[in-house]
């Protein structure tokens, strides 16, 4: 396993388009174990494949307290939303910035599993909301998207001093 460099907001990598997974091999599951590996690490609870540059539908969460419970979202696809909530997000892309964002309440997805399996599931609540932001990475949508143009910018200036300052 090895850890992999995450992509930070304003990284136009971040915003390119993902393609479908063909098959869930061999390759792919070294990459899913690599990409929880670094979900871990980083510490988050969701890393979608766009973050570590590349560019497949591809997502792992775990929002268990003990890292007891990962999923691997592969061509992931929400078939309905329902209810709406706001939760306090955050995303290893914008490292220290947390912002309120309103998502959908409750979503049926459909996805392939590490194993190739389809998998058709109904979340509510924090997986809910996770797995909505983790999809919207593979669209090229970051959280700070849902937030106004001064906030974005705001972000954007932040983030960019930081980057400065640690080279």
């Amino acid at each position: 396993m090895a850890l992999l460099p995450i992509l930070h907001f304003p990284d136009p990598l971040l915003r390119e388009p993902t393609t479908l997974v063909d098959e869930v091999n061999d390759e792919m599951r070294q990459l899913i174990d690599d990409m929880l590996e670094t979900m871990y690490e980083a510490p988050g609870i969701g890393l979608a494949a766009p973050q570590v540059n590349v560019h497949k539908r591809l997502i792992v969460i775990d929002i268990s307290e003990d890292r007891s419970s990962p999923i691997c979202l592969v061509n992931p696809q929400i078939i309905s939303a329902e209810g709406h909530e706001q939760m306090e997000e955050g995303c290893l892309s914008v490292p220290g910035i947390y912002e309120l964002v309103e998502r959908a309440e409750r979503v049926r997805v459909k996805a392939l599993d590490r194993d190739g399996v389809e998998q058709d599931f109904e979340a509510d609540g924090l997986l809910a909301v996770c797995i909505q932001h983790e999809i919207d990475h593979l669209d090229g949508k970051l959280f700070v998207d849902y937030l106004s143009p001064l906030k974005k910018k705001r972000i954007r200036k932040k983030l960019e001093k930081q980057q400065r300052q640690a080279m």
